[in-house]
């Protein structure tokens, strides 16, 4: 049953058509037209509300409209919006060093190189592999680094290769958390391998215990670089800034990490951080001319900031427990996996409903699995609402299926 209405439908109709007609259909036609947001709660232009749990897919770390977000831009904006890089700004110092600054002591040794995507962040990390000399990289089945043709060469899923076959060569895969698997296709002709700490395209699965440290031995005994991608997984969303400290010691290092997406906290920043190992791209070998944008780099420092101010970190694994505790005893769910606020609730049978119809929006990254990555400062009163909102589709679900 269409919960909208037949009016809201045909006033959908409009924008509907003109977005058709005017943007190429790579996304397809969107169900909805959003207009206004405040925190964890979005409008569309039909005056309805929705529990925003999916943060622009893991973008909008601070939700929308953010104080510190609006203040930081608009500050920005008024005094300089764009210089390139044949100019420094204090912004994109003062990021490259907050962002060397989460690290720890081991962040004294990197270097920052700042993009407009995560796509763009793991091109930058592909040329520092191809960089190296040595013509392999090695990375995870059903992964997913971008759709540029570089990141795309890296992503382990072939449908979304094969249109634009031929890619760039040297790309192989291993089943994501196999040691054995990469064990027997490592030599000293690899130059990298590059995994997200948590697969977040194919069902929010993370990285078996072992698995990242076992990766790092296998690239210590070669000579590899070790290259983690935390553009979904990054920035506070897990309960800690990299998704690869949920499972990994402190003194676990890799040699590059890429980050995007909860980094500008809803603006357009891209970023590769190398260590010494990784530090191959002389000047004149790689650029961009949006790359490290004054306005991109305030509005990444106002997050990391407020992630700091608010003790956010901490929120964030308060309320990750109220979705996990709570949808891991319903029935028709089969566990609910992930760290922090990058969770997945695997189903027992595929959602046939739309959370749309139910005020939430969230997506299914596969048919049984529900992809939850709301702000991360989501309330606790509206992980409460997102929970029973959740419930209550499920149980409709349930029942339609028995019809």
């Amino acid at each position: 049953m269409d919960r909208r209405g037949g009016a809201s439908m045909s006033a959908n109709n409009s924008w509907q058509s003109q977005w058709e007609a005017s943007v190429m259909p790579t996304y397809g036609t969107p169900q909805l037209e959003l207009v206004t947001g405040r925190g964890a709660v979005v409008t569309d232009s039909q005056g309805k509300d929705y529990l925003d749990l999916l943060a622009g897919i893991a973008v909008n770390a601070l939700g929308h409209a953010h104080p510190a977000i609006i203040e930081a831009v608009s500050a920005q904006v008024s005094t300089l919006g764009h210089t390139s890089n044949v100019f420094a700004h204090p912004q994109v110092i003062r990021l490259a060093e907050q962002l060397r600054g989460l690290l720890g002591p081991q962040g004294e040794q990197t270097q920052v190189f700042f993009s407009n995507s995560g796509a763009e962040a793991n091109e930058a990390a592909f040329k520092i592999a191809r960089a190296t000399g040595r013509p392999r990289i090695l990375t995870a089945e059903r992964g997913f680094h971008g759709r540029t043709m570089g990141a795309l060469a890296m992503t382990g899923q072939p449908d979304k290769r094969a249109p634009f076959e031929p890619m760039p060569a040297g790309v192989e895969y291993f089943p994501y958390g196999d040691l054995d698997a990469v064990r027997s296709l490592a030599d000293d002709s690899v130059a990298a391998i590059l995994v997200e700490s948590i697969q977040g395209e194919t069902g929010v699965i993370p990285a078996p215990p072992g698995f990242l440290h076992g990766l790092r031995e296998i690239c210590d005994e070669h000579g590899i670089l070790l290259m983690i991608d935390e553009v979904q997984a990054g920035m506070g969303r897990t309960g800690e800034w990299f998704g690869f400290q949920t499972t990994t010691d402190e003194g676990f290092v890799p040699d590059v990490i890429t980050l995007a997406k909860g980094l500008g906290g809803g603006l357009p920043i891209g970023a590769t951080i190398a260590w010494p190992p990784a530090q191959v791209l002389e000047k004149g070998m790689h650029g961009t001319t949006f790359g490290g944008n004054p306005i991109a780099c305030a509005a990444a420092n106002a997050v990391i900031e407020t992630i700091k101010g608010e003790n956010l970190l901490q929120h964030v694994k308060k309320i990750s427990a109220i979705f996990t505790d709570e949808l891991a005893k319903e029935s028709g769910v089969k566990e609910v996996r992930g760290h922090g606020l990058m969770l997945g609730a695997v189903l027992e049978q595929p959602l046939a409903l739309d959370p749309l119809d139910y005020g939430l929006i969230l997506n299914r990254p596969s048919p049984e699995v529900l992809r939850i990555v709301p702000p991360l400062n989501l309330t606790e009163e509206q992980a409460r609402e997102g929970v029973e909102k959740i419930k209550t589709m499920l149980t409709d679900n349930r029942n339609q299926k028995k019809d």
